[in-house]
């Protein structure tokens, strides 16, 4: 019985054809899709064994090899062994010198083991990184090729490549050697850290292997540097990273220059050579590897070798003396090309550092970080080694000094500064309009406290918080306190509510954070112009690189003027709140209707400005605003004589300007305040005033008192006579000068500039003034309906308009002591006096209309 086909395994099918006769053909076809996919997987598990295997394989044959090297040594000793003991049994026949014929065989053979081997000896020259040392062994092998007709041109037989086949594959690898070495020389000139001995052998490698001049070598040399400076440059930052890669630049810089006179630079006839500042490296190391000297002098390329093999001996006078040459001679190069090829390199090197650097410079975004960086440059450059002789190498080369910092880095920073000082105000500018708007929203609300404290003063005034008294106020005296320590008495005895308190603290806040980043950039101690340097006495400058606080004044400047447009900012932004808020505190009946706390919190916070933002002022003053100055604010200026000129710091002025500013901002608030209080005062005023019905009128009656008066006639007699006149005020004034008083005292009243009080009174006054005479002008032309002015009301009238003068004129400043008191006392006389004046022609012209 047949197997079925998927049972049938490869060791069962005897005869093939016996196949054909059992199976049909999609079995047979299934059964040959089997057996090659069987194939295949022992094909695959054979790989993975040899596979698995083959380091085993390879370690076998290397110990074989390794092994019949061995034998073959001690085969070769011993033949050694026997030859020289037939030697000994030779006795006294003398050795026989070797044919001329053998002489060239040696010589041969010594030459092809001397090729052989030199490949091994030029990557091992490669690997210690001796490219002179390479290359001339590889153009020793170069020689060596030519020597024994190993050219590979073909254009005549080879006898040597015809016996030894394994010399075609040496000389193939040795055309690689020459783009090897100098690919390897010239990276090692883009190194900043090799000695000048090792940058003298990479430039004399590639000037023989490219036949090329020291000014072409002066050229390499540049251009392998500025490829490293751009390599440096386009390194990934990381913050602090970019100080890493500025100092790496200007040290790259800075060797460059000190390797440049040391390979290049020749002395001048007649000037002695410093063992300190070496100079020609690259020519005399040419001299030395090209130089012709006589037997046993100079240093031999295979003078190290000879000493451990016998077999040099058989080498060729040829190879055993030979130099490498240039084709063309290597003369010095001169002072004026040496000089204007430098300087074409400086130049464009600093184009490339400078906008490299502004990028890089970018991502710094502070400015203790820019002051970082320059400290760090300031350190390397001031350095000993980076100082030693710096000034007698940049006058040979160049004939001029090399300033980095002052050429290169500085205008670069302060660009940057300047764009970090700007962003910084313009943020405190942003947020401080947005903290003005959100505090007048919060003083709108009805509900806000801090509204009712702009609008009632007295309602914060006397009320009691923790922070009235400092926690040390118990130990330490109000003499010993600091100015900037400030307690809540204190603010309440100035009238400064939480809303100004907190609106300054936030500014003073950001105003500190940005003055000490900047302060970080410059000098920690108060300098003057003529100091040269403030952490470094004036026998120390020579030490110094640069005067790193030399652009403190435009640095200061800098701030200042930032400072005042962030002011001008604010004020800005206080102007147009008032110029919104003027319209909704006009044309209002009652107080109550007119928003005054937007007002009264904008008049308040610029009269306290400067002095709750010392920060404010030390951002204007700069360094010029010490502990000493900052006590003395700036005096008026006292008038002298003729021809005489007091001498202003303009510092100190444009403080005094920001300060004038804020007190004129702060004024035209007060007076918008005044302003709506006397308009609804007034009015209410006038309103009374007008009143003249019976019931207002007796409503709004008053004291009189009977007065008698003598007179003398013609005759001598006497005449007495009696008038009676008001002795108060009507009730409408006093209720005016109540609300007046009342509305002053809400405000803070001992907070208030004189200015403020003086101009309140006056407008008061005025306005008053005005409506008596509006009201006398209607009974001028009275009509029948209208009550009459009767003499009584006439007195009151003028009673009243006189103590509104007397109380509401503002004294002026040289009206003071006795004087004053004097006008009080005899202001009720003088009055009495009026009356009697007057008094006459006021009954007549009652009579007359009755």
């Amino acid at each position: 019985m047949a197997v079925p086909a998927q049972s049938l395994r490869a060791s069962d099918i005897g005869d093939p054809g016996a196949l054909f006769e059992a199976y049909g053909a999609e079995e047979i076809r299934g059964l040959e899709r089997r057996l090659r996919a069987g194939i295949e997987q022992k094909k695959e598990e054979l790989r993975q064994m040899v596979g698995e295997r083959y380091r085993d394989l390879i370690e076998a044959a290397d110990t074989i090899g390794d092994m019949r090297r061995c034998c073959g040594q001690v085969l070769g000793a011993v033949q050694d062994m026997h030859r020289t003991c037939g030697a000994l049994r030779g006795g006294s026949r003398g050795e026989q010198a070797p044919t001329q014929s053998q002489e060239k065989f040696y010589s041969v053979a010594a030459q092809i083991k001397l090729l052989l081997e030199i490949p091994e000896r030029i990557w091992s020259c490669m690997e210690a990184s001796q490219a002179l040392r390479a290359t001339q062994l590889y153009l020793l092998c170069c020689h060596q090729h030519s020597l024994l007709q190993l050219d590979s041109s073909g254009s005549r037989y080879s006898p040597i490549l015809a016996r030894f086949p394994i010399l075609v594959r040496q000389v193939a690898a040795a055309g690689h050697f020459r783009s090897t070495i100098l690919q390897e020389s010239k990276s090692l000139l883009k190194c900043p850290t090799v000695s000048d001995q090792a940058l003298a052998e990479a430039l004399c490698a590639i000037m023989f292997l490219e036949d090329s001049s020291p000014r072409q070598a002066l050229a390499d040399f540049l251009l392998a540097r500025k490829a490293a400076i751009q390599q440096l440059l386009n390194q990934p930052h990381h913050g602090a990273g970019i100080k890493a890669q500025v100092c790496s630049v200007v040290e790259l810089l800075a060797t460059t220059v000190y390797q440049a006179h040391a390979l290049f630079y020749t002395l001048p006839e007649g000037v002695a050579s410093d063992p300190a500042l070496p100079c020609a490296v690259l020519f005399s190391m040419l001299e030395t590897v090209t130089g012709q000297y006589p037997e046993g002098q100079g240093v031999r390329i295979l003078q190290e070798e000879m000493k451990s093999g016998s077999w040099f001996k058989y080498l060729p006078s040829s190879i055993l003396k030979f130099q490498p040459t240039l084709r063309t001679l290597a003369h010095p190069i001169s002072r004026d090309y040496l000089r204007d090829t430098l300087q074409k390199w400086i130049n464009m090197c600093s184009e490339d550092i400078k906008a490299s650097v502004t990028t890089l410079l970018v991502y710094v975004k502070s400015l203790k970080g820019l002051a970082g960086i320059r400290d760090a440059v300031w350190e390397l450059l001031s350095s000993e080694s980076m100082r030693c002789n710096w000034e007698t190498v940049c006058r040979r080369l160049l004939d001029r000094p090399l300033r980095f910092w002052e050429d290169l880095l500085q205008q670069l920073f302060l660009a940057r500064l300047q764009i970090l000082t700007k962003e910084g105000f313009d943020s405190i500018s942003t947020s401080s309009k947005q903290l003005l708007i959100s505090a007048l929203q919060e003083l709108v609300a009805k509900s806000s406290k801090h509204g009712h404290f702009e609008c009632n003063m007295a309602s914060f005034l006397w009320s009691e918080s923790s922070n009235d008294l400092p926690p040390d106020a118990a130990w330490v005296s109000v003499a010993s306190r600091s100015p900037s320590a400030k307690s809540g008495l204190s603010m309440k005895a100035q009238g400064l509510t939480p809303c100004v308190q907190s609106f300054c603290s936030a500014l003073d806040a950001k105003l500190q954070v940005q003055l000490d980043d900047l302060l970080s950039y410059l000098p920690s101690e108060p300098s003057s112009s003529k100091q040269p340097s403030v952490t470094s006495s004036p026998a120390q400058m020579p030490q110094s690189a640069f005067h790193r606080y030399t652009d403190a004044s435009t640095v200061e400047e800098m701030l200042r003027s930032h400072c005042l447009s962030c002011v001008e900012y604010i004020l800005g932004c206080l102007h147009e709140e008032l110029q919104s808020a003027q319209g909704n505190v006009a044309n209002k009946d009652t107080l109550k209707d007119v928003q005054l706390g937007p007002v009264l919190f904008m008049a308040r916070l610029c009269q306290s400005l400067g002095e709750l933002c010392p920060h404010l002022k030390q951002c204007i003053l700069g360094k010029s605003g010490t502990t000493d100055q900052a006590a003395r604010e700036v005096r008026p200026l006292k008038k002298l004589g003729k021809g005489k000129a007091q001498e202003v710091n303009p510092v100190l002025a444009k403080w005094q300007e920001v300060k004038e500013k804020l007190s004129g901002q702060s004024l035209a608030a007060y007076r918008l305040w005044s302003s709506a209080v006397v308009n609804v005062l007034v009015h209410n005023f006038t309103h009374s005033l007008r009143l003249e019905s019976a019931g207002s009128i007796l409503t709004t009656a008053t004291s009189w008192e009977e007065i008698e008066i003598q007179e003398e006639t013609e005759s001598g007699s006497t005449v007495a006579s009696k008038i009676r006149l008001p002795v108060q005020v009507s009730w409408y004034v006093q209720s005016l000068l109540f609300s007046l008083c009342q509305e002053v005292n809400r405000v803070g009243g001992h907070a208030l500039p004189k200015v403020t009080l003086q101009a309140l009174l006056r407008s008061c006054l005025t306005e008053v003034t005005a409506s008596y005479e509006r009201l006398t002008m209607e009974k001028q032309h009275k009509t029948r309906d209208a009550f009459p002015m009767t003499q009584n009301r006439a007195l009151q009238l003028l009673y009243d308009l006189r103590y509104l003068t007397i109380l509401l004129t503002p004294r002026s400043e040289d009206l003071k002591g006795s004087k004053s008191k004097q006008d009080t006392r005899c202001g009720f006389r003088r009055w009495q006096i009026f009356w009697r004046a007057i008094l006459t022609h006021l009954t007549w012209m009652f009579l007359l209309r009755t």
